[in-house]
């Protein structure tokens, strides 16, 4: 390495280490990032061409997870090499996604791909962020016009400190998780992505963390630049969207006030069609004024840029949004629990024309899902799924797998609903929600929250609270800094506005936050009124969905299945287990139940009929009982030997009735007495010290029964 490649900036007391090794010598930037022991390389290239026949950016962000990373090889019998990105995987490139995107020109067609690899590990230090950092330092230095760069930091909280980039340890003590990422314009640090999870902290303690967040990044901004300004390549030029003012005219008069009485049109359906309508029409003017002069292009970039004016220019001068609520508004709101019959919970939310179904079924501690990544392997029990089904937004679309949107808005259902879930001991079902969206007009994330917490309730799950979610916008004039906070932002708001900040949580304070902008940043004021604006829509929406169900309901589900559990001596699980699994696997072909055994000798029985487990549990204790002396039993003679025979007197268990103990007098031979088979009573008399049973033969057993082979 030299002096000239290689850069260092403390972090929290530690060294974050950016080495440029020029080795992807194809890709128009890439660089090393480590911290620790973890090491992310990132790249980022963009297609010579523009990509024709589209209306939108094509960037593509992707995060891989190498095993090899951790010094691990992929568990799975027959497939060794890494395949589709874990969900963490595929939320972590939406992370790095939602920060850089916005610092692109929106009108860019040339194909951009960011690809971060970790290639090294430490188990200490999340490469998340890494990836983004590295995301935002290759940008900068590549020849890809990019306005950045983005510092990026995560905060947790220990016992009440503020602790900056926590170690996984950390992590685990800390009840917030929280990853800021921002920029500086014109002199001002702005935050321009947030991504956090929280055990119901209040709205204060977010603030504090912007303000601990923001000189760490205004640090890793100036660093950024430093290295740009020995790095940095010329950025390449793109051509100027050429401009013609008399054009510009024609198309203002042919629209005259056309488009403002569409964008006010309160039904999304009659909006889309009458816009679409419209822009067509304004094309085809376009096109019959300038023939054979290719202008639809410009005419539909007028459209839509028209179309953003026009929006910013209602809210923020006349306070008039699409739908003519105010500003702090919420739609329509209803709750309905207990709409499916057969479920074992449900929950329908409403909030205007965005209509979210939860349904939750409840399973056995053997239904947790198995997971297995670079960073952990393990299991889940709760799980949330979203799916955006192409109905619900009136389009026609193949039916295919979750897309990195549906995981990526099931995984923060999931953040925000898990602090509220009881934990195993309390309550050992395996719980499995999902969200389907059956209607879409704004924030389907977060009325998915708000449905699955009914669903919850529905279903007789102690969770703690009840949750709900709402989302956030914002219209702000870049050049004066005028700016109008939107409560529940609908498609005109989430596509023309500027911010879509969700926060969803309890009573008691948040659990989830996800900041998206489309501006260069937002300042902890406007973060600050958009918090409190979240708080008050909360409780509003907290206090509709109580009026339907205020508590979880006391039963379950009679579609539920009953768990049932039993602590046993861990030295007994193999009594139960039976040898090749012969004893437990008796149990569940004659009672139908599902048996999960933990190692500390807790078991748990699950089936759908209470009858059904409690056959199982009577079985299992009297396999696990251990004998007391004084106690008598009745069972057969299952082995005989030269000093006694062998009784089972519980299922499993046999005791020795030694000869001597046969009969008060001498006995030449044990089938004297007894023949295997027979059915005698006994009673213990000892236990020695390795848990064997010693037996004595009841006197009324003393004279020679009849075996069951009919011998005498």
């Amino acid at each position: 390495m030299t002096k000239e490649n290689y850069f260092k900036h403390t972090l929290n007391g530690k060294e974050l280490i950016i080495e440029f090794k020029n080795l992807t010598d194809q890709a128009n930037g890439s660089v090393w990032v480590r911290f620790g022991d973890t090491l992310v390389l990132t790249t980022c290239v963009m297609g010579k061409k523009e990509r024709e026949g589209i209306d939108f950016f094509p960037l593509t962000v992707e995060y891989e997870e190498k095993y090899y990373a951790a010094g691990k090889i992929k568990s799975a019998r027959y497939i060794k090499r890494e395949g589709r990105p874990s969900d963490e995987a595929i939320c972590t490139a939406r992370l790095i996604d939602r920060a850089i995107r916005p610092r692109f020109s929106q009108d860019t067609r040339n194909e951009v791909q960011v690809i971060a690899t970790v290639l090294s590990w430490d188990g200490e230090n999340d490469p998340d962020i890494l990836g983004l950092l590295g995301a935002s330092i290759a940008l900068s230095n590549s020849d890809i016009p990019w306005d950045g760069p983005v510092g990026v930091v995560r905060i947790g909280r220990v016992e009440g400190s503020f602790v900056v980039n926590p170690t996984y340890k950390e992590r685990e003590a800390s009840d917030m998780d929280l990853v800021f990422a921002g920029l500086s314009n014109r002199g001002e640090l702005l935050i321009n992505m947030i991504e956090g999870s929280f055990k119901e902290v209040e709205e204060k303690v977010i603030e504090d963390a912007v303000q601990i967040a923001e000189q760490h990044l205004q640090g890793l901004i100036d660093f950024q630049n430093t290295i740009v300004k020995k790095m940095g390549k010329e950025k390449i030029t793109r051509e100027a969207f050429p401009s013609d003012p008399d054009l510009k005219k024609e198309m203002i008069v042919f629209l005259e006030d056309r488009l403002q009485n569409a964008l006010l049109e309160k039904d999304k359906t009659q909006r889309a069609e009458e816009l679409s309508l419209l822009q067509d029409e304004l094309v085809g003017f376009v096109e019959e004024q300038y023939p054979g002069e290719k202008k639809g292009k410009q005419a539909r970039a007028f459209f839509e840029g028209e179309l953003n004016r026009l929006f910013h220019e209602n809210v923020i001068q006349y306070g008039k949004r699409p739908d003519a609520r105010t500003p702090d508004e919420i739609r329509d709101i209803a709750a309905e629990v207990g709409i499916l019959p057969r479920t074992h919970g449900s929950g329908l939310f409403t909030r205007g024309q965005t209509k979210a179904l939860s349904i939750l079924t409840l399973g056995a501690p053997g239904d947790q899902q198995m997971f297995e990544g670079m960073e952990a392997a393990g299991k889940k029990r709760f799980m949330h799924h979203y799916n955006f089904p192409p109905y619900s937004s009136g389009e026609v679309k193949p039916l295919r797998g979750p897309g990195r949107r549906e995981i990526g808005h099931g995984i923060l259902a999931e953040k925000a609903l898990l602090p509220l879930i009881p934990s195993f001991e309390d309550f050992p079902y395996t719980i499995r929600i999902v969200s389907e969206m059956l209607s879409s007009n704004g924030s389907t994330s977060m009325a998915s929250i708000s449905s699955s917490s009914l669903a919850l309730m529905d279903a007789g799950v102690p969770m703690k609270a009840a949750a709900a979610g709402i989302s956030i916008g914002l219209a702000q004039d870049e050049k004066t800094g005028a700016y109008k906070i939107l409560t529940d932002i609908q498609g005109p708001e989430d596509h023309y506005g500027d911010m879509d900040f969700k926060v969803a949580g309890t009573r008691k304070g948040i659990t989830v936050i996800q900041l998206d902008v489309k501006i260069a940043g937002i300042g902890i004021a406007i973060i600050t009124e958009t918090l409190a604006a979240a708080k008050k829509a909360r409780m509003h929406i907290l206090d509709i969905m109580e009026q339907t169900i205020s508590a979880p309901r006391t039963e379950l589900s009679p579609y539920a299945p009953r768990i049932v559990s039993l602590q046993i001596n861990p030295d007994k699980i193999r009594e139960v287990v039976g040898p090749g699994g012969k004893i437990i696997n008796e149990i569940i072909d004659k009672t139908g139940v599902a048996i999960d055994i933990q190692p500390s000798g807790l078991i748990f029985i699950t089936a759908e009929k209470e009858e059904a487990a409690q056959k199982a549990l009577s079985w299992i204790k009297d396999i696990t009982r251990e004998a007391e002396i004084g106690e008598v039993f009745e069972g057969p003679v299952k082995r005989i030997l030269t000093f006694g025979a062998f009784v089972e007197i519980l299922p499993g268990q046999e005791g020795l009735v030694h000869i001597s103990k046969l009969s008060p007098h001498r006995v030449q031979r044990v089938e004297d007495v007894v023949n295997i088979g027979d059915i005698v009573s006994v009673k213990v008399i000892s236990l020695d010290e390795q848990g064997r049973i010693n037996l004595s033969l009841l006197s009324n057993n003393s004279l020679k029964q009849k075996s069951v082979d009919g011998k005498a």
